[in-house]
């Protein structure tokens, strides 16, 4: 017989043309019941060799992620943050892990973890974002058919809170800065670019005779081009800048772009008495002064390279801010 009884559960074993199966006859409660259970495996097992339905290869999930750096890669997308996101998912669920086995329940298991280290709403829902990407390119690519992240709600998240620079921050800042860093602030405080893109900038992206920079969508975080307007200080900032090689801000012992800015960073603000700032809230700073100049609300988009208005409207709090510093100055 290939049906067994062992401790209360059933099992099958048989071959098939040199194939064998062996397996616990999941729910069977009778020898019939397991039969049934067999029936249906022998079923299947010829057609598959009869080449009638498809025999699902296993997909590691780091195939997967291999997948998205490549396209990460292709982009031009920040790597360092790409890097995160991908340790963090391989260490969790494992790089050997079949794919096929990841269900929502699992995802949702993820975001639970996340949360356990206290990571925001928001850095879970670009985490999980990074791992359903992937599974997007898997099916784009062909070897696997589902993703477990779609129809998964994202979690709410709070951006109310918008750091940025005060003018005395500022001065502080720019006081306690390397040289080499400074005229990468600047750029950041003039355009609100984000700092991969100011770290890549080529002098070719710059033109002095009718004053702007243009930044190609493929190199763009939002995959939108983008052609700011040169101000007179960047402008003379940039001038300054040793014309040597085809990065303006170039690291002068590899001739390319630093790869990181962070120690010195940390640094300069830690000197400097700047608590709870990061280098992308520089761009914050230029979408809050824009507002608060009285920059309308479709050019802040256009020139910070929104993709939804949404976007830019979480800036919007200092206009509603000066509106009730005039009332209470009645």
């Amino acid at each position: 017989m290939s049906i067994y009884c062992k401790n209360g559960k059933y099992y099958s074993r048989f071959k098939i043309h040199g194939e064998q199966r062996h397996f616990l006859c999941q729910g069977a409660k009778s020898q019939r019941e397991a039969q049934a259970i067999e029936d249906a495996e022998k079923f299947k097992l010829r057609q598959q060799q009869a080449g009638l339905i498809k025999v699902a290869k296993k997909v590691t999930l780091s195939k997967l992620i291999e997948l998205l750096i490549s396209d990460n890669k292709i982009n031009n997308k920040d790597q360092k943050h790409i890097n995160s996101k991908v340790n963090s998912i391989l260490n969790y669920f494992g790089k050997d892990k079949d794919v096929s086995t990841i269900k929502r329940a699992d995802i949702e298991n993820y975001r639970g973890y996340l949360k356990g280290l206290n990571y925001s709403n928001s850095s879970i829902n670009k985490y999980v974002c990074s791992l359903s990407k992937s599974f997007n390119l898997g099916i784009s690519n062909e070897i696997i058919e589902k993703n477990p992240c779609s129809r998964l709600k994202k979690l709410k998240e709070n951006n109310e809170i918008i750091r940025y620079l005060t003018e005395s921050e500022e001065k502080r800042l720019l006081k306690e800065l390397p040289e080499y860093l400074k005229p990468i602030v600047i750029c950041a405080l003039q355009t609100g670019l984000r700092l991969g893109n100011i770290l890549s900038l080529r002098w070719e992206q710059v033109d002095f005779d009718y004053n702007f920079i243009e930044i190609l969508k493929q190199e763009n975080k939002g995959h939108k081009d983008i052609k700011l307007p040169l101000s007179k200080k960047l402008k003379e900032v940039l001038l300054q800048q040793p014309k040597d090689c085809d990065y303006i801000f170039r690291n002068p012992e590899t001739m390319k772009p630093y790869s990181t800015i962070s120690f010195a960073w940390k640094s300069a603000l830690k000197r400097a008495n700047i608590k709870n700032f990061r280098f992308h809230d520089l761009r914050h700073t230029v979408a809050t002064r824009l507002v608060e100049n009285g920059v309308d609300i479709m050019t802040i988009k256009e020139i910070l390279a929104h993709s939804s208005i949404a976007t830019t409207q979480r800036y919007m709090h200092t206009k509603e801010r000066n509106k009730i510093e005039a009332i209470n100055s009645l």
